[in-house]
């Protein structure tokens, strides 16, 4: 009996990426006025930013359902297969409620592990899953395992942009207009499940040192380990910088770019970057 990984899309894995790591992506949804869209499938991180740019006001994000949950763990249930779902954080969704509840119909066989993360920390945890599945452990054992590694797990981003912030309603115009004016950037990670920040900084080349002193200070990156990059809006080109004028950082092996997703990326607008990975 295999053990099929399932994760959301807040975990910014990709539609293509997902097939090519065999693991499948249930997408959450977003409106923006009362068209809905499908994360990643019926619209595109590429087209979501577009859009996002043209819109007075932020998409509204939903959940996804006990019921979508359910049809889920079915199909992969059916095919003989038992379930690990990787969760985004339950300190910024009800969607760990909601599969867990849909967990209940198949007598073990799903089991539902809250990451306490989102954005591409919540697809490390998922992608280390998934390894341990091919290595051919049990699911109490990559539970168990994933669990135990989701303390090592790291993220790390900068804010390019205050604009989505005020939109949203987390700052003031006035912090804001005064932000943009002194070129503040906002540096951003994930503490307990839920956003943190670590501080502000006055453009973005301060904003890359910030980043390597904070990976730095964490004690590095552990290079056998999932890492990834990820960039907000449609220009990598902040993201390119940061990796250029890091690369004693990383391990010499290609490591996965992707968008920040619709989660994320409606609070940290264009420009954004993010690195996630594991320490030491």
């Amino acid at each position: 009996m295999s053990v099929r990984i399932i994760t959301d899309s807040g975990s910014d894995i990709s539609q293509k990426r997902a097939e090519e790591l065999g693991i499948t992506v249930i997408p959450l949804r977003f409106r923006f006025d009362e068209e809905e869209y499908l994360d990643g499938v019926t619209m595109s991180s590429k087209e979501f930013y577009e859009r996002m740019d043209k819109e007075k006001e932020l998409p509204k994000t939903s959940q996804i359902s006990p019921y979508a949950y359910s049809e889920a763990f079915k199909e992969a249930v059916d095919k003989g297969d038992e379930v690990l779902y990787v969760s985004i954080s339950s300190g910024v969704s009800g969607c760990f409620q909601s599969a867990t509840l849909a967990s209940k119909e198949f007598d073990g066989k799903v089991k539902v592990l809250d990451s306490r993360h989102f954005c591409s920390s919540e697809g490390l945890l998922a992608e280390y899953a998934k390894r341990l599945a091919d290595e051919g452990k049990s699911l109490d054992e990559i539970y168990t395992l994933t669990e135990q590694a989701r303390e090592k797990v790291r993220i790390i981003a900068v804010f390019a942009t205050l604009e989505n912030l005020r939109k949203g309603g987390r700052i003031s115009s006035t912090s804001a207009f005064v932000g943009e004016a002194l070129n503040i950037k906002l540096l951003i990670t994930i503490e307990n499940g839920e956003v943190g920040m670590l501080g502000k900084l006055r453009g973005m080349k301060k904003g890359y040192q910030a980043m390597r002193d904070h990976i730095l200070k964490e004690g590095g990156i552990d290079p056998d380990m999932p890492i990834a990059f990820a960039y907000s809006g449609s220009d990598d080109s902040n993201l390119k910088e940061f990796i250029e004028s890091n690369k004693d950082l990383y391990p010499d092996r290609e490591i996965p770019i992707s968008y920040v997703g619709a989660t994320v990326g409606t609070y940290s607008g264009a420009g954004a970057i993010a690195t996630a990975y594991f320490v030491k």
